[in-house]
């Protein structure tokens, strides 16, 4: 491994929708969400890997092995950002599969198995409100008639946001594959919490991911001059957001032990004038967790809450859900599989869930299913002051390319193995 090449390479791809002082912005199928899909097929060719784009825009990169009828090891992650997002999430996980192929260029080391990486379109759901849109499509979790309503907060709609991209909605669902087709996954990210560094490990080796109940609730009240209205004929939409803002954070609380957390991320008030009592507000309410029926206490007890709301203050609360995913498992074997590599790294690790969804959700039901955490500085993320150093991006690197070349079996003799891992040590 190339550390020196590792850090270089991100720091190009770190240039395309950068701002100064702002982050990076490159949202699901926007130019600079494409510039950054163009930048990674012409290295991928470099390395003499055959690229393909699917219909949903994922881009997967090809290294043939030994026995090309075999199925596929797979890596990668995405190149997408939230608005103004920090340099390592996705990004990372990206940069570090394609150093691994260029490692084993470099040292001509034949795998019987192909290896991809796959760059996932849309995992963030800070266009459309849906994440992992990409990872859906390939494992076929992807529901066209849901994708209908997709639109993004300048009322572009998914199909249009397709169309810039000359991809087509009636085509998605034949970007699904058949799980034959790979033999395992594994996806490096930096943690986007504070336990690796509180801990003061290397590495994370995740056995669950929590999964997102998203609402969107629209409280409607009536519009009225804030100066003439006395306070006792008011409907204030806005008062009643506040209270169920409030209810959000004391629903988490009550399943905090279970590991159940939730967040209103959006909260838009119309008309937004300092002298009209709101006439209505939009709450977007993220609800995460890794048990089931944690997560739907939490939607029970704001479904309650609305009740109350509408009769004390006479206001109109309609909620839906706009997507419902459920916790995920990974596999005891690739999670074994890297607990071991990481032993004979020196490398220090544990056990631990995702708090955040990745696409690794939706490939662990498809195939066996790996995900690599390191450290992220303050747990800081989706922020322009995201951090995670090359010294611990180059340990999860390390800890990637031993993994993939024991799931994709290198040729050669078994006595090549004990100086492999002289190596990297």
């Amino acid at each position: 491994m190339n550390k020196i090449r590792l850090e270089k390479t991100l720091e190009q791809f770190n240039q395309i929708g950068a701002a100064s002082g702002k982050g990076i912005t490159r949202l699901a199928y926007t130019p600079e969400h494409a510039e950054a899909n163009r930048y990674f097929i012409e290295l991928c060719k470099q390395e003499g890997m055959n690229v393909r784009i699917d219909a949903c825009g994922n881009v997967i990169a090809r290294r043939q092995g030994a026995e090309p009828e075999l199925p596929a090891v797979a890596c990668g992650s995405h190149l997408d950002t939230v608005q103004q997002g920090g340099r390592y999430d996705g990004t990372v996980g990206v940069v570090a599969a394609l150093e691994v192929v260029r490692s084993l260029n470099d040292r001509q080391v034949v795998t019987r198995h192909p290896l991809e990486i796959i760059s996932f379109a849309c995992e963030e759901s800070a266009r459309f409100g849906v994440s992992t849109i990409g990872s859906k499509a390939m494992t076929g979790k992807w529901v066209k008639a849901e994708a209908e309503g997709w639109k993004d907060k300048n009322g572009i709609s998914f199909r249009e946001a397709l169309e810039t991209c000359s991809l087509s909605m009636e085509k998605v669902e034949s970007a699904r594959r058949q799980p034959e087709e790979l033999k395992a996954f594994f996806e490096l990210h930096i943690e986007q919490g504070p336990l690796l560094e509180n801990k003061q490990k290397d590495i994370g080796i995740a056995i669950a991911i929590s999964a997102p109940t998203r609402l969107e609730v629209t409280v409607q009240g009536k519009a009225s001059h804030s100066g003439t209205t006395p306070m006792m004929l008011r409907k204030d939409a806005l008062l009643g957001a506040a209270e169920i803002i409030a209810g959000v954070e004391r629903a988490a609380l009550s399943e905090a032990d279970r590991g159940t957390v939730a967040t209103v991320g959006v909260c838009e008030v119309s008309p937004g004038a300092m002298n009209v009592v709101p006439e209505s507000v939009q709450l977007l309410i993220d609800i995460r967790g890794t048990v089931i029926e944690s997560k739907r206490a939490v939607v029970q007890q704001l479904s309650a809450l609305f009740g109350s709301i509408r009769d004390r203050r006479g206001l109109e609360i309609a909620s839906r859900v706009i997507s419902e995913e459920m916790p995920v498992l990974l596999a005891e074997e690739t999670a074994a599989s890297l607990a071991d590599h990481c032993r004979r790294l020196e490398l220090s690790y544990l056990y631990m869930n995702s708090g955040a969804g990745h696409d690794a959700m939706n490939m662990a039901d498809f195939c066996p299913t790996g995900l690599i955490f390191i450290p992220s500085t303050n747990g800081l993320s989706h922020h322009p002051e995201e951090y995670t150093s090359i010294e611990h991006i180059a340990k999860g690197t390390q800890l990637l390319e031993e993994a993939l070349i024991e799931w994709a079996v290198p040729c050669g003799s078994e006595q090549q193995c004990p100086q492999r891992w002289e190596r990297i040590s």
